[in-house]
């Protein structure tokens, strides 16, 4: 009888781990290779995957490949080459249209102009934000505008967008330029301390910057009352940068890895210190001006969710809002600063126009709005050097771009940079820095206008644009009405990816007094 139970257990045991294997092997392996198939059908190719890791062990292959035969320090605006190094492969082997897989996640690439055209105008919640920004990316973003979909995103997006219309922008100027001023004072300072140039790392100074006028603008405090959590915002993206590769690997987010461990103190941290945030606006909720929190909180109050929900509504949009508010623009800021060091004429030029519009008077939003040629250094500047690398989404439902039938479960990645400095596209001159192609505006400043989407496409596009552009307007201008500036010997020229394209050793500017 023991025998016969026994038995009976190790038979039971093995029918569980054989079922096991099977559950394991269909769904990292046949359920992709399906969607995978579907594609092929329709001509589309691709490198072939290995079990378990997809393409990963290719990618990491040239992209190490292409980091040996790199030289950091050459200023060349076409560094998706070596940022990227596997796509320009596999676009060279595969045309613009070719899939991919990360782990179990099957990736689309899409260069193609018709079908970027189709992405922007798809209107139906069968096309939104990938999955894995919520899973993989969560600590991050969470459920907030930036990842999630359908009438969660809706009602987000409804409430957010508001916040950053133009005419409240406007509004906002005069907090811009109070944030600015003590910059340019300690600028001064150190200019002055350095007998006349100031060797200064100001991409750092530029985060800070926009960390606080998001802080003044959006949650009705400064930078230093957010600084904790823009301080672990920024180590959570690093720490996430370390494992880009790895998205898609089945089971990867959970092990107690020491990056993933740190991940997971942040992310407490951070919801614990948004939270603090949260409870002294309710306090004072009667004496708050309206604010992009008080609308939160109004807008989740409204639904009449439970608290827990109600709480994880606020805290991701607060981190959605406090990242995208502040890193793309201090990023975009950054890469136009160096832009303006790289070609003396330019910020000649653009300075010579703050001071006609300005006359010596900090600016209001009428001269802003006549910043003609201030515009159009930063359009040229999102253009080589736009914050994202790609345009994000996923099918989830099965779906018709064209005459491509897109399987559930398949991602988009439409590759921003790569539209950007096409030269079908921009002209030979694609992979320079000429802002004088934006002067009579986006629309003529390429053969397809499409192609240049520096905040997103369609429905999806950043609802901070316009406080952003606002922003990048401010900043620059009091800078250029105080400083000249050069790129110091010590930089060298690496961007990297860090969930943004950022400069890999930080952007050193030689700055003296105008």
């Amino acid at each position: 009888m023991e025998i016969l139970v026994k038995n009976m257990f190790a038979s039971l045991f093995l029918l569980c781990v054989c079922s096991l294997a099977v559950f394991f092997y269909n769904f990292l392996w046949l359920k992709p290779e399906r969607k995978r198939e579907q594609l092929r059908r329709q001509g589309i190719k691709g490198p072939q995957p290995t079990f378990l890791y997809g393409n990963i062990s290719e990618m990491k292959r040239i992209q190490s490949t292409e980091k040996m035969s790199r030289k950091d320090g050459a200023v060349v605006h076409n560094y998706a080459l070596t940022v990227f190094p596997y796509l320009k492969q596999w676009r060279k082997d595969y045309g613009p249209l070719f899939m991919f897989s990360t782990g179990s996640i099957q990736l689309l690439h899409v260069s193609d102009l018709d079908l970027v055209k189709e992405i922007m105008l798809f209107k139906s919640f069968d096309l939104g934000k990938p999955s894995y920004l919520q899973k993989e990316r969560g600590p991050l973003f969470g459920n907030g505008i930036i990842a999630s979909n359908g009438p969660i995103w809706a009602h987000q997006r409804k409430i957010i967008s508001p916040e950053f219309s133009m005419d409240r922008v406007k509004g906002m100027i005069n907090l811009m330029v109070e944030s600015t001023l003590p910059l340019l004072k300690s600028w001064e300072s150190r200019v002055e301390s350095e007998g006349g140039i100031g060797e200064i790392t100001v991409d750092e100074n530029l985060r800070s910057l926009s960390a606080d006028v998001i802080s003044r603008a959006c949650f009705g405090g400064s930078y230093s009352k957010g600084k904790e959590i823009f301080s672990r915002l920024r180590a959570v993206q690093e720490a996430m940068s370390k494992k880009c590769l790895l998205i898609g690997i089945p089971g990867f987010r959970y092990l107690p890895t020491k990056n993933n461990i740190k991940i997971w103190r942040l992310e407490k941290e951070i919801q614990s210190l948004i939270l603090n945030v949260v409870k002294e606006r309710r306090v004072a909720a009667t004496t708050c001006e309206k604010d992009l929190l008080q609308a939160l909180l109004e807008g989740v109050n409204a639904s009449g969710v439970g608290p827990d929900e109600a709480n994880r509504f606020i805290v991701d949009n607060c981190k959605n809002i406090y990242f995208a508010g502040h890193e793309t623009t201090a990023i975009a800021a950054t890469w136009s600063l160096m832009l303006l060091a790289l070609n003396p004429k330019w910020q000649i030029r653009a300075r010579a126009e703050v001071e006609e519009v300005c006359g010596g008077r900090l600016p209001d939003s009428d001269m802003v709005r006549k910043m003609k040629t201030l515009t159009m250094v930063i359009q040229e500047t999102l253009r080589l050097y736009p914050p994202a690398m790609f345009v994000e989404r996923e099918a989830l439902q099965g779906l018709k771009l064209g005459q491509i039938y897109i399987p559930k479960g398949v991602n988009i990645w439409v590759p921003i940079i790569t539209l950007h400095q096409d030269i079908d596209i921009w002209g030979a001159d694609a992979h320079e820095f000429n802002p004088e192609r934006f002067a009579r505006g986006i629309s003529s400043a390429c053969k397809t206008p499409h192609a240049y989407i520096p905040f997103g496409v369609g429905a999806r596009t950043c609802a901070g644009q316009n406080f952003a552009m606002i922003e990048l307007k401010v900043v620059l201008s009091l800078i250029l009405s105080r400083f000249t500036f050069s790129l110091s010997p010590k930089y060298c020229h690496a961007p990297a990816f860090r969930l943004t394209v950022e400069p890999e050793h930080g952007m050193n500017l030689l700055v003296k007094r105008v």
